[in-house]
């Protein structure tokens, strides 16, 4: 496995592999991997276990476009000899892994994409210009590794519908799949940001999963309104952690479209900050 941080050196790369007829899988991540990173990789080589269909190219950024001003840009964690060994072991041919300079030369970027309706709410209210941020620099990367299939986690759900999104409109060619969330044994989504977790609330974080497990449940059982299923949510997190709750919100599953009635296949997303931690995750309701 090859660990490259020029551009122009991942092309040529890239290019090899296509004079071989593979087509190229792309993963983007911000690194500090963990198995929701690593089962991307690992499903995708499963069906290509003989390394003759399949390209993979792992990308480790962390993006500073994506980051507010009194955000984690700064301590986010970062460690490249412990991904590349992870990355390695999962399948991954290619790690690209630019400086910032490399991929904002000027210090920024003059050009941004913005997708519009998406991102307005949930995660975009709280962190303004977030998605920008995403969308640029996904842009970017594919623009350079020119993939055929991309992987986006499923924790990220507004992220993904918003680059599924984009992609669409701006007619790239590549498949987006979407992969399922990879829990803790106790239920909690597996984050980069966990790492920051005091033990007392790592033990309390397991609640996100369990109240959208409860409000699941609930529309399972034919509850309709969202502000019921909403106000369930908030009162196990609120009488079993001290977690902080910025928002929980059902929306429409396809395109993120506020409701008034559950009739539709949705997602229940939250964001809860324990202490300085600000973790994410959802739940989609088939209906």
């Amino acid at each position: 496995m090859n660990i490259i941080k020029q551009i122009g050196a991942l092309r040529e790369n890239i290019n090899q592999a296509k004079k071989q007829n593979k087509s190229i899988v792309f993963i983007p991540t911000m690194g500090f991997l963990h198995q929701g990173h690593l089962s991307m990789a690992e499903q995708a080589r499963a069906q290509d276990k003989a390394r003759s269909k399949f390209y993979i190219v792992m990308s480790i950024f962390v993006n500073p476009l994506q980051f507010g001003p009194n955000e984690d840009y700064d301590r986010y964690p970062r460690d490249l000899s412990r991904d590349a060994e992870l990355a390695q072991r999962a399948g991954i041919d290619v790690i690209f892994a630019p400086t910032v300079h490399e991929m904002y030369p000027e210090g920024t970027s003059l050009t941004t994409v913005n997708v519009a309706e998406v991102t307005e709410g949930l995660c975009g209210a709280g962190r303004p210009g977030h998605f920008q941020g995403v969308t640029t620099v996904v842009s970017k990367l594919f623009n350079i590794v020119q993939p055929d299939i991309a992987y986006f986690g499923q924790k990220d759900y507004q992220q993904a519908i918003t680059v599924k999104k984009m992609v669409q409109d701006l007619n790239f060619p590549i498949e987006i799949i979407v992969a399922p969330t990879v829990r803790e044994q106790d239920g909690l989504a597996m984050s980069s940001r966990n790492s920051y977790l005091s033990p007392e609330e790592r033990r309390q974080a397991p609640v996100l999963y369990r109240s959208l497990q409860e409000g699941a449940a609930l529309i399972k059982q034919g509850e309709t309104k969202p502000e019921v299923v909403r106000e369930t949510i908030v009162r196990r997190i609120r009488n079993e952690s001290s977690g902080q709750i910025e928002y929980v919100e059902i929306r429409n599953a396809d395109n993120l479209a506020t409701i008034n009635i559950i009739d539709c296949n949705v997602v229940i997303a939250l964001a809860v900050s324990f202490g300085s931690t600000r973790l994410i995750d959802n739940i989609v309701v088939e209906v």
